[in-house]
């Protein structure tokens, strides 16, 4: 029986229609992302349930190791099942698991909630950028994944900003954010499913150049299989060296504000503003450079420009905090520059992961983001054991240089990326694949 919301396209969708199911894609990352926030009430559990910093750490920790294991199974699941098979009822799940976090009167029970929304949201979360990599063709898949990119980072914004309009009216009541949480998520999941499509396995199989122009892949008798992505040497420099260039970044979203206050000893209030324009401007360089990217059909140049530029302006808050002084003005423009230049390099990476993972298999795309998924919740499980580790031992100036250290080993693993560097080398890769007429085959 065929699910109504479970709707399979045979032919591929061009102009509006497109759009519209990219853009449920795209809503479901940021509901989904909204879902996982608990940052907002942080201050208000410790109270509430008498817990330590280092406690909350560790219900984080495992609630972040949860939804990477989730990551790898859903990344898995969505190649064999389907996309939106998977992502609706899931999203429609984790609303009801939100609803399950007002329950908690304890550690113990607060611990359990956050395990399974994890859980639950990390099995969601697996199927959207394989449905962007689906309905996004390799002309404009560098700015279909920078859009992707908003959610987890507006996530954040919306629920800051609900949290300071809401919580005034509920008394300063930690549940109301859940119940907030969960009844958005179900509305908005109503919406996703009446508007949302799957391609069908044979269009999913194949690499979508343009809306018009597909080079089709023959499916062959045996089943897709996860090691053939780990038989090719980019795959694992694509892995590894993502895995370095998430240090930075897992520092500045978990730790960014904590950092600058205790650096320079400023307010959390002059802290959030300055990663406020670091967000700005990194989700503003997400679009801009991934346009720029489609349009050349290079990813490799941006994605080493934009992290030897984070290196440099980087460096310069590592310098700055050396000092240990620095004016507002001063830290806001260093963070807005580190913001800009990792979104300079970040959806054209998510491009050619995308691409590489998908000429070596279409029918794997979903197993190569759940690795990445992975990935990205397996740092933040690092991050947030060995981090304070580190800063207790020594200083949040040491953990930054540690931090560059990892950003400098990623830039070798790209010359193992394939795609060109310049566009001569594309325009020559594009003739090498033009058919030949029979006699210049003789």
């Amino acid at each position: 029986m065929r699910l109504p919301y479970a709707r399979e396209l045979d032919e591929y969708p061009t102009g509006s229609r497109r759009i519209k199911i990219l853009s449920m894609a795209v809503l479901a990352i940021l509901i989904g992302s909204y879902e996982a926030q608990i940052a907002p009430v942080v201050p208000l559990l410790l109270d509430d349930f008498d817990m330590s910093l280092s406690t909350y750490g560790a219900v984080s920790g495992a609630g972040a190791l949860s939804g990477a294991i989730a990551s790898i199974i859903g990344g898995r699941l969505v190649d064999v099942v389907g996309r939106v098979k998977l992502l609706v009822p899931l999203m429609m799940v984790t609303a009801l698991c939100c609803f399950g976090m007002t329950l908690a009167d304890s550690v113990g029970e607060l611990l359990v909630a956050r395990v399974a929304l994890a859980f639950v949201d990390g099995m969601a979360i697996a199927g959207t950028a394989p449905l962007v990599r689906d309905f996004s063709p390799r002309m404009g898949r560098a700015q279909a994944f920078g859009f992707w990119t908003w959610g987890p980072v507006g996530a954040s914004f919306l629920a800051s900003g609900v949290a300071a309009w809401t919580l005034p009216i509920f008394n300063d009541a930690w549940r109301s954010q859940f119940i907030i949480m969960g009844v958005v998520s179900l509305v908005v999941s109503v919406v996703i499913a009446a508007n949302i499509a799957d391609l069908s396995p044979e269009l999913r199989a194949q690499i979508q150049q343009t809306e018009e122009r597909s080079k089709q892949v023959v499916a062959t008798a045996r089943p897709p299989r996860t090691r053939d992505l780990f038989a090719h040497r980019h795959v694992w420099a694509h892995v590894v060296g993502i895995s370095f260039w998430l240090v930075l970044y897992i520092t500045l979203v978990l730790y960014g504000q904590t950092m600058l206050a205790h650096t320079f000893e400023i307010s959390a209030a002059k802290a959030s503003s300055i990663m406020s324009a670091f967000w700005i401007l990194n989700l503003v360089s997400l679009i801009v450079v991934g346009r720029l990217s489609d349009r050349l059909q290079l990813r490799k140049p941006f994605v080493v420009g934009g992290t030897l530029a984070t290196i440099a302006s980087a460096g310069y808050l590592a310098f700055l905090m050396g000092r240990e002084s620095a004016s507002v003005p001063e830290l806001m423009i260093t963070g807005a520059l580190i913001g800009a230049s990792m979104g300079f390099a970040y959806c054209p990476w998510m491009a050619s992961y995308s691409e590489d993972t998908e000429d070596i298999d279409p029918r794997l795309q979903g197993t190569a983001w759940g690795i990445f998924g992975f990935l990205t919740k397996g740092m933040a499980v690092v991050a947030l054991i060995v981090i304070p580790r580190v800063v207790e031992a020594a200083d949040w100036h040491v953990w930054l240089l540690v931090a560059l250290f990892c950003l400098a080993l990623f830039i070798p693993l790209v010359f193992f990326f394939k795609g060109p560097w310049t566009r001569q080398e594309l325009a020559a890769e594009a003739l090498r694949r033009e058919p030949r007429p029979l006699e210049a085959r003789d």
